[in-house]
């Protein structure tokens, strides 16, 4: 959910040994300032370039296959959402909070579909830290695979430049569910923070910019007894599944999801300065294929008739398995969670994907909201997803 735009950093890339990846494709036109100027972008910047952030860093391109899921129309959803006593239509709630595009998808039919803020259906918008879902979800393909033996292995494992660091003792699950005791300060506004700092500090030669940052940090607590949010950790298993398959990110996931499932356009991945993506973040995907993503996931992770997660992968993942500290709410395999049995994967600047199992239920919100976290606009956009339900069990639409 927290996503600096410091882990954008980097263009001077160098080849990485672990793979034949995909080429990484270099920004048309010179890079628009560092990467942390993404959190200070004006609101004209944001609409302008969160459509075409492929134009300012550098990506791999996550491919499509030939064949594409159809998302046949559904009964249109009768939908209005409640606002200081009265109600407003979704136009109103999207211009006034700043979404690009609303997508909703019930039982694989599309409900409702708009867009805004120059944004269409043939367009893609990052993700922020909605990758962090996509990143955790790659981990159940490499455990099916066999190419992670248990989520119970030491991390160091898989990064053996984490040996003798704060992560040994570390289990993927811990990493995977943010409980590895390590310290780490996600504060945006505090210019010293970990996740301002991260790939700004030289990395060492030879040693990947994320292991080398993360193996100097200090532990706070026993692996497995608090939660802390730190994208610096979802970076880390993006290395780790890249160390483990030998494949890039990128290659991975058009592998594993998006032909076999039949994603409608290619997506871009941000690298690192070696050519690594950011495992936490900046994914850049059409609105109708972060709704076929969700999909995916209801459909028990399954493409061309074969399983591509393990079996009771998508239950763990999506439920509760560290506490946040707020009654009714978890956090998952890289999901947040809630004890209604939904779940969502959240972004800076209002990214979402909301999942609701039991109404068959897909809601996706690309956005720009003027600030990178606003509780005003996170409590705004509950509302939506309440209105969702609603009207779908008022009219499910069958």
């Amino acid at each position: 959910m927290i996503r600096t735009a410091a882990l954008l950093a980097g263009l001077a890339l160098a080849a990485p040994a672990w793979a034949d990846p995909s080429p990484v494709v270099l920004p048309p036109h010179p890079s628009s300032g560092p990467a942390a100027q993404v959190l200070f972008w004006s609101q004209a910047q944001r609409e302008a370039d969160f459509p075409h952030m492929e134009d300012h860093f550098a990506v791999r391109v996550v491919k499509r296959g030939a064949r594409v899921h159809p998302l046949p129309p559904g009964k249109p959803l009768e939908l209005t959402i409640p606002k200081d006593g009265g109600r407003e239509t979704i136009d109103q709630f999207m211009a006034e909070n700043k979404n690009a595009g609303v997508l909703v998808i019930q039982n694989g039919r599309v409900r409702l579909e708009r867009y805004a803020l120059g944004y269409g259906p043939t367009g893609r918008w990052t993700s922020f830290s909605v990758a962090k879902s996509f990143t955790s979800t790659l981990v159940g393909a490499a455990v099916k695979d066999g190419y992670i033996k248990s989520l119970d292995d030491p991390v160091t494992t898989y990064i053996p430049g984490l040996k003798g660091s704060a992560y040994e003792g570390v289990t993927v699950r811990q990493v995977l569910t943010m409980t590895s005791g390590v310290k780490w300060n996600e504060d945006y506004t505090d210019p010293k923070s970990d996740v301002a700092q991260f790939y700004t500090v030289k990395p060492d030669p030879g040693v990947d910019p994320t292991v080398s940052y993360m193996r100097k940090l200090t532990r706070e607590a026993e692996p497995g007894t608090k939660w802390v949010y730190k994208t610096g950790e979802t970076n880390l298993i993006g290395v780790l599944v890249t160390s483990a398959t030998g494949k890039s990110l990128s290659d991975y996931l058009s592998e594993k999801v998006w032909k076999p499932f039949g994603m409608e356009a290619d997506a871009v991945w941000m690298v690192d300065q070696r050519g690594q993506e950011s495992g936490g973040c900046c994914l850049s995907v059409s609105l109708r294929d972060y709704g076929r993503m969700g999909l995916f996931l209801l459909g028990g992770g399954r493409a061309e008739g074969r399983d591509v997660l393990p079996k009771g992968w998508i239950e763990a993942a999506t439920h509760k398995q560290a506490d946040i500290g707020d009654p009714g709410f978890g956090y998952g395999f890289q999901w947040w969670t809630e004890d209604d049995g939904t779940y969502d994967a959240v972004g800076i600047f209002g990214q979402a994907i909301h999942i609701d199992p039991k109404r068959k239920l897909v809601v996706v919100v690309s956005s720009a909201w003027p600030h990178a976290t606003d509780p005003a606009f996170s409590a705004r956009r509950r509302a939506l997803f309440a209105a969702v339900a609603k009207a779908a069990d008022a009219d499910p639409g069958d």
